[in-house]
């Protein structure tokens, strides 16, 4: 397994989706997931606090929350991305507001494009992911191995 550059992992045709949502897009993050309720309901859910709170109660869709962003729900998302448990991630982030935990928003933002999953970071990016062949097919996405590069920097360093 050390000789290759990259891993392939398996995204399965349920797929395991993190809404995210800045306080300034809340409400456009619920009206959608209200509007395509039935598209997500065949998938897993997860989302930071409020954000999931007010998905689950306005569509009747099973959220699992976890802590609000600011709180370290942003860096329990990544941890879940990491260990491979999350798919693909909606996070509609307002860049017109300053965010007390913008580091933890970009490394978020990091941790999902070093893991290639798919993000959308608008509607306009949700509906396109939504619709896709993808989502109702398994999809697999290379990864680097990155036991492999540490491996390399270790020898290197001797």
């Amino acid at each position: 397994m050390l000789e290759d550059n990259y891993v392939t992992l398996e995204i399965g045709k349920a797929k395991h989706i993190a809404l995210v949502a800045h306080d300034g897009k809340k409400k456009e993050l619920v009206d959608w997931c209200d509007k395509n309720k039935e598209i997500l309901k065949g998938h897993f859910l997860c989302g930071t606090g409020t954000t999931a709170k007010l998905i689950a109660e306005r569509t009747g869709l099973p959220v699992r929350g976890y802590c609000s962003g600011p709180l370290g729900g942003d860096q329990q998302i990544g941890a879940k991305i990491v260990e491979g448990q999350i798919d693909f991630m909606i996070f509609l982030w307002d860049p017109l507001e300053a965010q007390p935990h913008d580091p933890d928003v970009k490394a978020l933002l990091r941790i999902a494009v070093v893991y290639d999953i798919p993000i959308a970071n608008n509607l306009a990016t949700a509906d396109f992911m939504l619709n896709s062949k993808f989502m109702n097919e398994p999809y697999c996405r290379q990864v680097e191995n990155f036991n492999k590069t540490i491996h390399d920097r270790v020898e290197k360093m001797k």
